[in-house]
């Protein structure tokens, strides 16, 4: 049990969340990959790469979308934690945005930030991106939202003017 985290969630590991395999960049610096020729494409044409003796960013990006659709098929009521690494939860969000996985470096994910996806209606909606201030009790205790959201959501509560 993580210290903390509220005894009526279940934890479930999920390969399908696991960071993309880099293959033989795996463990070496930014600074040296920068270096090399496929870098460029990782930043500009990241659904056209294949990590040497790794994964395609496009197959990461299937395998996590299949995880989060098998959690939201199984889920019964309540909300979903996912966890997973900058790439996967930026293919995720990009992918439930109908956006190209080439512009998902325009995304940006901080490490141990929270986003949230609601999955409630026909189309995902994007609620929260790359919080880092939030507790995570504040989202596990049923962050709901009605309806279509219009003008950028509810905004503040009203308060009544006192007489």
């Amino acid at each position: 049990m993580v210290q903390g985290l509220n005894s009526r969630l279940k934890l479930h590991i999920d390969e399908g969340l696991v960071e993309a395999d880099y293959g033989t960049w795996t463990g070496r610096s930014l600074k040296s990959l920068r270096k090399e020729p496929l870098w460029k494409k990782v930043q500009s044409r990241p659904s056209t790469v294949t990590f040497p003796q790794g994964e395609s960013m496009i197959a990461m990006q299937k395998r996590a979308m299949r995880s989060v659709e098998s959690a939201l098929t199984s889920r019964g009521k309540g909300n979903i934690i996912l966890v997973s690494h900058g790439d996967v939860i930026k293919s995720i969000i990009a992918s439930s945005l109908s956006m190209d996985l080439d512009h998902f470096q325009r995304i940006v994910v901080d490490p141990a930030s929270i986003s949230i996806l609601d999955y409630s209606s026909t189309t995902p909606r994007l609620i929260l991106m790359n919080d880092s201030r939030s507790v995570i009790d504040l989202f596990t205790v049923g962050h709901r939202t009605r309806g279509a959201l219009i003008g950028g959501g509810a905004g503040p509560k009203s308060r009544k003017a006192k007489s």
